[in-house]
């Protein structure tokens, strides 16, 4: 269970939600998107209260979720790389106005280039993808509904290297250009290359939170460990 907690993330930086496992930070994430129900709490939107109770209600609030278990919650396996990249999109605009099929290939066409995915072309289907570039695909997803907020939940987890450092600058690119972004993960190397606050979980409350400046390995560690950091 997530204890009570304020918790405030500003366009153009990337947060990092870190804690050990257990900590509650994926059951924060899956709140804060709707794929959970709070019991209690709310949301604000630039300043505004917003009511999300499904993953429908925080897309249209301009949120986007990469959930941490891309083979269950992100890919649909059969489908083509293009089916998988306007998923979003699409139940965005909802089922009465269709992206027509020129449209689609253009927009598939477009974030296949934009995030290197390695595919032989559009049409295939994603499952014959590498892992690393499954993950691209649902990253694309999400960005073709051009988001505000994205929250990515251990983005870059069982990927290679090479793709693992794109992601990682992309994140930092996509702050650049004035999006909010949470970013979860167990690596603190990967948090400390990507993220430029840190709020720190344990048993599902946060027991500290480390601005720009006190972002180091020793700093982080002490608040997993026991407390610390700014409440």
């Amino acid at each position: 269970t997530i204890k009570p907690f304020d918790l405030t993330i500003r366009k153009g930086e990337v947060i990092g939600l870190t804690g050990l496992l257990g900590s509650g930070r994926s059951e924060l994430a899956r709140c804060l998107y709707g794929a959970d129900k709070p019991d209690s709490g709310e949301l604000k939107v630039n300043g505004r209260p917003v009511s999300v109770s499904a993953p429908l209600d925080a897309m249209m609030a301009g949120m986007a979720y990469l959930p941490e278990n891309r083979k269950e919650e992100g890919i649909v396996a059969d489908l083509s790389v293009r089916d998988n990249l306007l998923l979003a999109l699409q139940a965005k605009k909802g089922m009465f106005q269709l992206i027509g099929r020129k449209k689609q290939e253009e927009l598939a066409d477009k974030y296949i280039e934009l995030l290197q995915i390695k595919t032989a072309d559009r049409e295939t289907p994603i499952r014959s993808l590498s892992g690393g570039n499954q993950q691209k695909v649902i990253l694309g997803r999400w960005l073709l509904t051009d988001p505000d907020f994205l929250i990515l939940d251990e983005p870059t987890r069982g990927i290679d290297v090479g793709t693992k450092t794109e992601i990682q600058k992309l994140v930092v690119k996509l702050s650049e250009e004035g999006k909010a972004v949470m970013f979860i993960s167990s690596e603190i190397e990967e948090m400390l290359r990507t993220c430029n606050r840190m709020a720190v979980l344990r048993d599902g409350q946060k027991v500290g939170e480390l601005e720009e400046g006190e972002l180091d390995q020793n700093n982080i560690m002490k608040a997993i460990a026991g407390g610390g950091g700014n409440e």
